[in-house]
């Protein structure tokens, strides 16, 4: 077959950059083109714009790759600092709280639910997830792919009942076990789980939610005999923690990324319309492989697309549905198929995000007149009445520091919402909720969510299980003003 010149395989690479539907609107001859092979000598130009692309276009399916790998070795499920939950491969741990403050491994976390986290490798074997009798508590089990797209429906606004559930890779082709409610096929081999349960900020609450988290687990199909297994979450072991700065755990490295590369290839089989786009990253980690200079050329690419395109992504203002009032949101929340610019914006500030029909999420950097939130001001997020945000489940407004983490404060508290039983409605019957560093007064104590002191930080609501009205665009969150 004769070769592309390299201007025609720039112009591919151009292509790809708009994603799997640009590829495909190509006519036939184009489309066919796999990219250069791997003992062709390319330009170090030609691999400069590839590298940053292909870092892009990765970095999610790496971050969860990572995860993976990193607690591998795990004896057994526990806790890591005794704060944040981990587990070996095919297992999960869960904790009997909320989450603490102190956790930096995913940013955004909320304090409205009680989570549980853990690994899958379905190359390895199945795994069954057990879900208990929850009674009328709200839940949702998160089960995601090596690129971050859900696909298992598990919690109660799907009606989910108690029992097994298998999760298999895309190839495998065993004999379901007997006593499995239901399976789920990955697209990929490697993923993520995550339990969510609600729990009310109260004392008999924290009590109340035990029973329900001792029937939650995750094991390799070897494990199943058919019979609920009950755990103490509360006796899970503590594992020394890990050096934790202000930022996220750092899960994927510009400097290892090419070396990760065929892993992820292979892990995650080109979605239709990709293939165009595998065989070009094929030959990059090829390449990368069998040049030491031209790997050089790649990873300082990736070191600045890290820099200049990835980092930005943190803030929320800089992606998404733009809605009144400076605040945004997606449409497509784990279902993000070839949408790569809103998989990789996601999971650089909120990775792990729910399903649309599970959660909807609202994000806010600004005030009402586009300045930057600061601790340094005083605000003021007023709900009119019969306009909280419109669910089934729940819904909160959470604040998060400039690394999407809790801000310390004396109340300990981080959101606040249909967990805080104390809230205080106005004489017209609207909600008020004060945003600022310093108590509003002991009359509106109740409803006060803290700010850090000169600092910047951002709002996030969220709507658990939510009504079409959140979904459609006829509901969307108050301005946050600025108070004189």
């Amino acid at each position: 077959m004769k070769k592309p010149p390299l201007f025609t395989l720039g112009l591919l690479a151009t292509a790809m950059l708009l994603g799997a539907t640009a590829v495909q609107a190509q006519s036939e001859p184009v489309a066919q083109v796999s990219g250069p092979e791997a003992d062709v000598k390319v330009t170090e130009t030609y691999v400069r714009m590839m590298a940053r692309e292909a870092y892009f276009w990765g970095w999610p399916m790496a971050n969860i790759y990572n995860r993976r790998l990193k607690f591998k070795d795990l004896p057994q499920a526990g806790l890591m600092g005794g704060i944040v939950p981990v587990a070996p491969i095919n297992h999960l741990s869960m904790l009997t709280d909320y989450i603490s403050p102190g956790e930096r491994l995913v940013a955004c976390p909320n304090q409205d639910v009680v989570y549980g986290a853990g690994s899958i490798a379905l190359d390895l074997e199945p795994v069954v997830l057990q879900v208990p009798d929850f009674g009328d508590r709200f839940w949702v089990y998160q089960v995601v792919d090596l690129r971050s797209d859900s696909f298992a429906e598990l919690g109660k606004m799907y009606g989910t009942k108690p029992g097994f559930y298998l999760l298999v890779g895309p190839d495998w082709n065993g004999k379901v076990p007997e006593g499995i409610t239901q399976v789920f096929r990955a697209k990929t081999n490697t993923g993520f789980v995550i339990p969510r349960v609600f729990q009310d900020d109260t004392t008999e609450d924290r009590k109340a939610i035990q029973q329900y988290l001792s029937g939650i687990d995750m094991y390799p199909v070897s494990k199943y005999d058919g019979k609920l297994k009950q755990r103490d979450w509360s006796k899970s072991p503590k594992f020394p923690a890990e050096a934790a700065g202000a930022e996220e755990t750092r899960w994927v490295l510009p400097e290892k990324f090419f070396d990760e590369l065929p892993a992820l290839l292979k892990d995650a089989k080109p979605l239709p319309g990709e293939e165009a786009r595998y065989a070009q990253l094929s030959v990059l980690a090829q390449i990368a492989q069998r040049d030491p200079e031209l790997k050089k050329a790649m990873i300082d690419e990736a070191q600045k697309s890290d820099v200049e395109v990835v980092k930005p992504l943190l803030q929320f203002r800089n992606y998404g549905k733009q809605l009144p009032n400076h605040w945004s949101t997606i449409d497509n929340g784990a279902a993000f198929g070839t949408d790569y610019f809103l998989r990789t914006a996601v999971a650089r500030s909120n990775i792990f995000v729910n399903k649309q029909i599970e959660t909807k999420y609202f994000y806010q950097d600004l005030d009402q007149s586009g300045t930057r939130l600061n601790g340094g001001q005083r605000y003021s997020v007023t709900f009119p009445k019969d306009a909280l945000p419109p669910v089934k489940g729940f819904w909160s407004l959470t604040l998060y520091n400039e690394q999407h983490f809790f801000a310390d404060n004396p109340l300990g508290r981080y959101s606040l919402g249909t967990k805080n039983k104390s809230l205080k409605p106005n004489a017209d019957g609207s909600l008020t909720l004060y945003v600022q560093s310093e108590s509003p007064g002991a009359d509106k104590e109740s409803n006060w969510l803290p700010a850090p002191k000169g600092a910047d930080f951002s709002l996030y609501v969220r709507a658990y299980w939510p009504e079409p009205a959140a979904l459609n665009g006829q509901w969307t969150p108050p301005a946050v003003v600025k108070l004189n």
